[in-house]
């Protein structure tokens, strides 16, 4: 099972009511009733399509941000001067080259996702979420955390 396998099985749940999909980006407790097997079909596809092309935006955006900011980083000064600066360039350059198109791709995103399903079959969703969902939640913490130690020991480490 491949990466966006598990993003588009993330969207669907098992209702009493039958089955449901909750796509991103919504009220968390709403899903919409899938009617048949063909319309479970092209939703995942979509949400395939949706994932990789946001993938491709923050992984050619990283990419072109970090190159950007080796060209920068020849100047000269204290290392945390060096590091401030370092940090707003590749922001302020991913923010353009990636954020932009992600929110307009999200924005283009919340208006097609009702091509697959109709407004009135919207149902309060609720099952569980799926267990890896947690997994997900649990690692992005931790990620987080990490980042935030990393820093604060590179702000007591450095020179002064």
């Amino acid at each position: 099972m491949g990466l966006l396998d598990i993003i588009a099985n993330r969207s669907f749940r098992d209702d009493p009511a039958g089955r449901v999909v909750v796509f991103g980006g919504g009220l968390r407790n709403r899903g919409y009733l899938v009617r048949s097997k063909a319309d479970e079909l092209k939703i995942r596809s979509f949400i395939k399509m949706f994932s990789f092309a946001e993938i491709s935006i923050q992984l050619l955006g990283t990419l072109s941000a970090t190159a950007w900011l080796g060209t920068f980083s020849h100047a000269s000064g204290r290392l945390a001067e060096q590091a401030f600066r370092a940090i707003c360039i590749y922001l302020g350059f991913y923010s353009l080259v990636a954020v932009l198109p992600i929110l307009l791709l999200w924005r283009a995103y919340r208006r097609e996702r009702f091509c697959f399903v109709s407004p009135e079959d919207e149902v309060l969703v609720t099952s569980e979420p799926p267990r890896d969902q947690q997994f997900f939640k649990i690692a992005a913490l931790v990620a987080i955390s990490i980042l935030i130690l990393m820093g604060a020991v590179f702000f007591l480490v450095r020179s002064k």
